[in-house]
């Protein structure tokens, strides 16, 4: 499980050498009641202007920069957003990437991954079956394999953003974050320790931390719904299991009604356009699955916005 001092040191490699491309993303601190929230303060951290529109880009470029990378370049398989992360690293770097999307993953995500310079493969229903043809061709081509949620640079990486937070605000409360394979949540947690209260949130329909938590280990579940094609992942990631097991009290299921109307009102009155995923921790507190204290600083992480702007319609 990724510590402290790596997160520092991965921080200090982006800002000495690779500070035009991942960016400083700012915290934007509002009351409580600017988005009917009964608590003292709600700070957005908006991740969704990081390069390659998601925090992904932080724990991708640090796997690449952290490994040799050969001549067949990087392979990763991603419902999107790991995928376009890394082709942003490989193209920054100057090496080929091969990414496998499931035909689950939206034409947009899609088309910002060929406008990137990737070679895309569309298969499998779901992420586990881009993953396992992934893995396949990676043992033909010996491409340095990006995972999207599971290994330790990608979630050191997704750590600074934690590290970001505090820098820039100090401590909150409370963060709220959504889950999918667990390399946001691992990397955040793993920053902040118990310091903060992390709060995980996941779909009803992909519920692959609160399942686990249910059987005492990481198992299979199926996946589907609003945000499948960012939180698709079908097991929990051993990484994001050690750190949420250590760290994180709290798991929680949301409605995709839930994350719809919390997607929607984001665009709506803080005309932020974001992808489902990024919604569920206002989801969470407009649903009243997250109850903060009258007194608290709650931080809600919007963690992408790769999506089709005409969804928000």
């Amino acid at each position: 499980m990724p510590d402290r001092y790596q997160i520092e040191s991965c921080q200090r490699r982006f800002q000495e050498g690779y500070s035009h491309f991942i960016r400083q993303t700012p915290v934007w601190k509002l009351p409580g009641k600017a988005l009917g929230v009964d608590c003292a303060e709600v700070w957005l951290k908006l991740e969704q202007l990081q390069t390659s529109g998601s925090f992904k880009a932080r724990g991708m470029l640090n796997r690449l920069l952290s490994n040799p990378i050969p001549s067949s370049g990087v392979i990763v398989a991603s419902g999107g957003n790991a995928g376009i992360a890394t082709a942003a690293a490989a193209r920054e770097l100057g090496v080929r990437c091969e990414v496998f999307v499931p035909e689950v993953s939206s034409p947009a995500k899609r088309a910002k991954l060929a406008a990137l310079g990737a070679e895309v493969v569309v298969t499998g229903a779901a992420y586990s079956e881009a993953l396992q043809a992934c893995l396949a061709r990676q043992q033909q081509t010996g491409a340095l394999l990006t995972h999207a949620y599971d290994q330790p640079e990608v979630v050191v990486g997704a750590g600074t953003l934690a590290l970001e937070i505090e820098q820039q605000a100090g401590l909150p409360d409370a963060v709220l974050v959504s889950v999918g394979g667990g390399g946001l949540i691992a990397g955040i947690a793993s920053w902040f320790e118990q310091r903060s209260r992390v709060v995980a949130l996941e779909p009803e329909l992909a519920p692959t931390l609160f399942r686990a938590r249910e059987a005492g280990q990481p198992v299979d579940v199926s996946v589907g719904g609003i945000a499948a094609d960012s939180l698709g992942a079908k097991r929990i990631g051993d990484l994001g299991w050690a750190a949420t097991q250590a760290h994180v009290c709290d798991a929680l299921l949301l409605s995709d009604d839930a994350i719809r109307a919390a997607q929607l009102w984001l665009w709506r009155e803080l005309r932020l356009a974001v992808e489902p995923a990024a919604a569920l921790p206002l989801a969470a507190l407009h649903s009243g699955a997250y109850l903060p204290r009258p007194d608290e600083k709650v931080c809600l992480i919007i963690c992408g916005a790769n999506l089709d702007p005409a969804s928000l319609n």
